[in-house]
């Protein structure tokens, strides 16, 4: 794409941002932009150069711009956008702004962004939070997320807003891994929230770190009429036999329910190890060069297979995936893993 016609977009979608900032539309030219952001180096180019305009709107939609860029290319253009959203970010005054950097510095995925976010989740300004709130755990990446940026989202699931609330106790407890005393505690306080949506992602979130406070938790909401995908996977967390009459009641072939139904079953459960073993032994029996290990994440669900050879050579595959491969069969699963090593 030429660069005129990227700015073309560009001035189109500005003025409907224009129309739409201050008043309850919901056209704010993200299709335009999002064309636009196609063009990669080009639409980070011009967005940059908008960043110093005059014109708050002009500058919202710039960040914008640079936030569907790095969604688009990611690595290519990620790292120059963070550096141009931390340099506004440190001059600019305007909460229409700082709700499009908080959402443009999400899709960096750049944790140098987080100091930025850090400042706007303390903004008067309920949409620069709820941002904020969405946006940190995209700058949150690692298995020991930065402890200022946990306090933040601990400090934002007490917002006065209820939204804010939600969306930063479901970023608390199901998008990052954090864990410790203060985060199941932020938790446990939000599943006596007066809103029923801040009170599930609490339920959730302490499910998730397999707490035993949400169970009972847990199995109120499998007992509702409807029932969300991510209470079938709280019940897996907890593994708890309780559940299973409960669980029993739902559709085997519907999203997580077959998941909840095996962790929660004792019986399965036990299978599934046995086969896990019994892999191990037969990798190790074919290849006993080869580094072996059977592993579960600690806020994730099911085990894993890790083989190397301590060089160059290795693999990493979902067990229950391996196994249905091999038609549950572990001797077959063994040798597929070993198969797939040789490719």
């Amino acid at each position: 794409m030429e660069s005129h016609e990227v700015a073309e977009l560009f001035d189109q979608a500005v003025e409907r941002l224009r129309l739409l900032i201050g008043s309850d539309g919901t056209d704010d030219g993200s299709d335009l932009l999002g064309h636009a952001a196609s063009s990669g180096d080009v639409a980070v180019e011009l967005a940059v150069g908008k960043l110093a305009d005059p014109d708050r709107v002009v500058r919202a939609a710039a960040c914008d711009l640079l936030g569907m860029v790095s969604d688009v290319h990611e690595g290519d253009v990620r790292e120059e956008v963070a550096t141009a959203l931390v340099a506004l970010a440190a001059q600019e005054s305007d909460p229409a702004v700082h709700r499009s950097i908080a959402r443009a510095g999400a899709a960096t995925c750049d944790p140098r962004v987080l100091p930025v976010l850090l400042t706007l989740a303390g903004s008067p300004d309920t949409g620069v939070r709820l941002q904020v709130a969405v946006a940190l755990p995209m700058v949150l990446i690692d298995d020991h997320p930065p402890e200022d940026g946990v306090a933040a989202l601990i400090a934002l699931c007490t917002d006065s807003d209820p939204e804010v609330r939600e969306w930063a106790t479901f970023a608390l407890g199901w998008s990052t891994t954090a864990d410790g005393d203060d985060v199941r505690r932020a938790l446990w306080d939000r599943t006596r929230d007066v809103e029923p949506g801040v009170r599930e992602e609490g339920a959730w979130g302490l499910a998730r770190r397999r707490d035993a406070r949400a169970l009972p938790l847990v199995r109120e909401l499998l007992a509702q009429d409807a029932v969300h995908r991510h209470t079938f996977q709280a019940a897996a967390y907890l593994a708890d036999p309780s559940l299973l009459p409960l669980l029993n009641g739902f559709d085997p072939t519907a999203e997580g329910v077959a998941e909840a139904l095996r962790e929660c079953d004792p019986v399965r459960r036990a299978q599934r190890d046995e086969s896990a073993w019994r892999l191990l032994t037969v990798v190790h029996q074919c290849r006993p060069d080869l580094r072996v290990a059977i592993f579960g994440e600690r806020c994730d669900l099911g085990l894993y297979l890790d083989i190397s050879d301590g060089s160059n050579i290795s693999g990493h595959w979902f067990l229950d995936g391996l196994l249905t491969r091999a038609g549950n069969d572990a001797d077959r699963a063994a040798e597929l893993a070993i198969e797939d090593l040789r490719r």
